[in-house]
């Protein structure tokens, strides 16, 4: 008994078919994570950009803040100078009371 080649000619179009429609969706598969991997370096190249500007805003802000405290330390060395307000209403007072010596010459 011959084999039958018809079963097998109706099996290979269908087998073909699959097989191109398996390759399709491997081309459409490597395309997505050839997209998803450039997006993915175009995120981290962005992400890369954004973080060197905040450590610069960073510095910057630390910078400010280093010499707003040395300005701040030395206005307070300043004021340690500078006469209270007790010390000066003692003298006003004195004053006025020598005032009448002082008029008479």
């Amino acid at each position: 008994m011959a084999p039958d080649k018809s079963g097998y000619q109706n099996y290979m179009p269908d087998v073909n078919t699959k097989l191109h429609d398996l390759e399709e969706k491997q081309r459409i598969i490597k395309n997505q994570v050839l997209l998803i991997g450039k997006n993915l370096i175009d995120f981290r190249e962005k992400l890369n950009i954004e973080l060197i500007e905040i450590k610069k805003e960073m510095e910057t802000m630390k910078e400010n803040i280093e010499r707003l405290t040395s300005f701040l330390g030395a206005a307070s060395d300043e004021f340690q100078n500078f006469a209270r307000k007790d010390d000066v209403e003692v003298l006003s007072k004195q004053m006025r009371m020598f005032s009448p010596f002082l008029e008479k010459r």
